[in-house]
């Protein structure tokens, strides 16, 4: 986080881009990011929404560096859904795009960076070039461990959870337990998502991680993702640094 000695909560260091970071150690491990925003940031400057996809495209690569400076071990980004494949088709085309041109960055890149990368999701219905891409980055990144970025594509939790049945039942049906099935998601050797950020207003998680943001705490912004910057990123730790995760249990302050 910026220095090898640990400090206490409260205290703040500044950072890069300006932003101040609180240099606690009650850092998320996992952080889980539902892109949102980009369409409406486009249309408030009178611009195609692909104009937004691309702010958004730049503010996730921002993001994905603060992240591994603040100490994340892994981020989560809901890129594109199940859903998304109903919009316009020039929209489609262009996030897809965008998405080549990620991935062609992040070869060139890979060494500088250190980031392993994984995709989380169903891949068939993407081109023969963008699968390879997709299947040559998480190969190549495999031997990073410093940071670790998931990219969720053509992906749905309901989708996600019907899968780990089908893995499941074509397992043999062992004897059944929460972790034994949780094993079977796309990310299923992982930590579960510790905090759950949604920029862009909405307040719903759209069908992303149901399983494993069982116990996230969740922080909503008003904010569009392709304005949330470094400093958004502090505000949302910051709130979930004064939060007690409970579990279920009632907690230090409660009876």
């Amino acid at each position: 986080m910026g220095s090898d000695a640990p400090r206490l909560r409260g205290e703040q260091s500044e950072d890069f881009c300006g932003a101040k970071v609180s240099a606690s150690l009650n850092i998320p491990r996992h952080i889980a990011v539902i892109m949102d925003g980009n369409g409406r940031w486009a249309k408030k400057r009178g611009l195609p929404r692909t104009a937004g996809h691309t702010a958004g495209a730049d503010s996730f690569r921002r993001a994905a560096r603060y992240c591994r400076k603040l100490g994340v071990e892994y981020l989560t980004v809901y890129a594109f859904s199940t859903e998304n494949w109903k919009r316009p088709e020039d929209e489609v085309a262009g996030i897809m795009g965008l998405l080549e041109r990620y991935l062609r960055q992040a070869l060139r890149d890979m060494e500088k960076e250190k980031i392993r990368i994984r995709i989380f999701g169903d891949l068939a219905p993407f081109s023969d070039k963008l699968r390879t891409m997709c299947q040559e980055c998480v190969e190549r990144s495999k031997v990073y461990s410093g940071a670790n970025v998931n990219i969720c594509l053509n992906y749905g939790g309901r989708d996600e959870i019907v899968r780990a049945a089908q893995k499941w039942a074509a397992d043999g049906c062992p004897a059944l337990t929460e972790e034994r099935f949780g094993s079977y998601m796309w990310g299923g050797d992982i930590p579960d998502p510790d905090l759950l950020i949604r920029p862009g207003g909405e307040k719903r998680i759209s069908n992303f991680l149901l399983w494993e943001c069982a116990y996230a705490e969740m922080y909503f912004s008003d904010v569009l993702w392709p304005d949330f910057d470094e400093k958004q990123f502090d505000k949302a730790i910051e709130a979930y640094q004064h939060r007690e995760r409970r579990f279920g249990d009632v907690g230090s302050g409660l009876t």
